[in-house]
């Protein structure tokens, strides 16, 4: 079929499997040309197909030659329809692991339930009988728990309603968004969903069926951003919701004594995630322009290779964090001189003026990437084969 992005709403329904392919690659030959890794050998990553985890395969298998297993949510492709990036991405990830003889396996299913966790731990030690690290990435709006109920996530401040600037993305309208504030149960709900509550039950699955090495690291991603979005991130529901992934990274540490547990904090980029936060958009645009006249700009790729040379295994064996024992990959986002100018932009940002403070040509082209569209040296007019799929996952 001929595909087309298709977008409704901050999702696009479509992907581009021969695209999606062409942007794993960049991200292999990007791992590859920073130069070896000396880190871990076998690796899990929990929430593998997209965004910073698909970085963080990628980033273990071509720059520290490791042995994968990913644990995805995706759909392949019915015949009518595509299947999600995430899919393809993965298939292409299999693909290239697989020529360059890398171990690489996938689990397809919800990887809060306890049958994929089974599976997963069954395929450890069928195949790699440990593993060295434990990437914790998932990126859900719901969960549903082991007694069957369904908690689903909100996008919300946590105190009085708060009003700023937002965007339309697609209209490239500024305007002014109200967030109304949660009550308790949404709080509680979005923490069920976001929080670290479903990263302890893996690493007490991992520990208890002996599948972790001694001295094995586990990572979960989280985002702090400044005070500009404080009240929609940092002092929101999502907020509340990475306090207490922090929380549960103490308790790792102090439970398992031979296992060490971080919170890697990094920086705004355009997901499907980011994309749903009002007013956080609009900072991202201005974000960007601004990282990219000072050539400090960095993806997904950039941001988790940096994460695996320069601080989980440095040469001196030290794992740089800050006074509450986060890893902080986001410092050139907050570096006082990026912040400083996108305060100044902020208070000046008018409709008349936002081709000149902005860059939402540029986060539309990293929103179209995320699906496989608007890549260089891709023919979008001619047919491809939807039915792409990982190798592991071929019945």
């Amino acid at each position: 079929m001929v595909i087309e992005p298709k977008i409704r709403g901050f999702i696009c329904t479509t992907a581009h499997p021969e695209g999606c392919r062409e942007y794993v690659k960049e991200q292999i030959e990007y791992v590859k040309n920073k130069g070896t890794i000396n880190g871990a050998k076998k690796v899990l990553v929990i929430g593998a197909s997209m965004g910073y985890g698909l970085a963080s395969r990628i980033t273990a298998a071509f720059g520290a030659g490791a042995a994968t297993i990913g644990v995805i949510f995706d759909k392949p492709s019915d015949g009518k329809r595509t299947a999600t990036a995430g899919w393809y991405n993965t298939a292409a990830f299999e693909e290239f692991a697989k020529k360059e003889g890398y171990y690489a396996k996938t689990i397809n299913g919800d990887a809060f339930s306890k049958e994929i966790k089974d599976q997963t731990i069954e395929l450890i030690k069928k195949d790699l009988g440990k593993v060295d690290l434990v990437v914790y990435s998932l990126a859900s709006p719901r969960r549903t728990t082991a007694d069957g109920t369904t908690y689903n996530s909100v996008l919300k401040t946590t105190g009085d309603t708060y009003t700023n600037k937002t965007i339309d993305l697609r209209t490239k309208e500024l305007s002014e968004v109200t967030i109304e504030a949660a009550n308790e149960e949404e709080i509680e709900a979005t923490v069920k969903v976001m929080g670290g509550e479903d990263w302890k039950d893996w690493m007490k699955a991992l520990k208890d069926a002996d599948v972790l090495e001694e001295n094995a690291v586990t990572v979960a991603y989280s985002y702090i951003g400044p005070k500009l979005t404080y009240p929609v991130y940092f002092d929101g529901t999502i907020g509340r919701a990475k306090a207490d992934l922090y929380r549960s990274a103490e308790e790792l540490n102090k439970k398992y004594s031979d296992v060490k547990a971080y919170v890697s904090v990094n920086k705004a980029l355009v997901t499907q995630s980011s994309a749903a936060i009002p007013v956080v958009p609009l900072y991202i645009s201005i974000l960007y322009k601004v990282m990219k006249e000072k050539g400090i700009h960095e993806g997904c790729i950039e941001q988790i290779q940096r994460l695996f040379a320069e601080r989980l295994y440095r040469a001196d064996g030290t794992v740089p964090v800050d006074t509450e024992n986060r890893i902080r990959i986001d410092d050139l986002e907050m570096r006082e001189d990026v912040q400083q100018e996108i305060e100044r932009i902020w208070k000046e940002l008018e409709h008349d003026n936002l081709e000149k403070y902005t860059d939402i040509s540029g986060y539309w082209h990293e929103f179209y990437k995320l699906f496989g569209f608007d890549i260089a040296g891709i023919d979008y007019g001619k047919d491809v084969d939807e039915m792409y799929s990982p190798e592991s996952l071929k019945v």
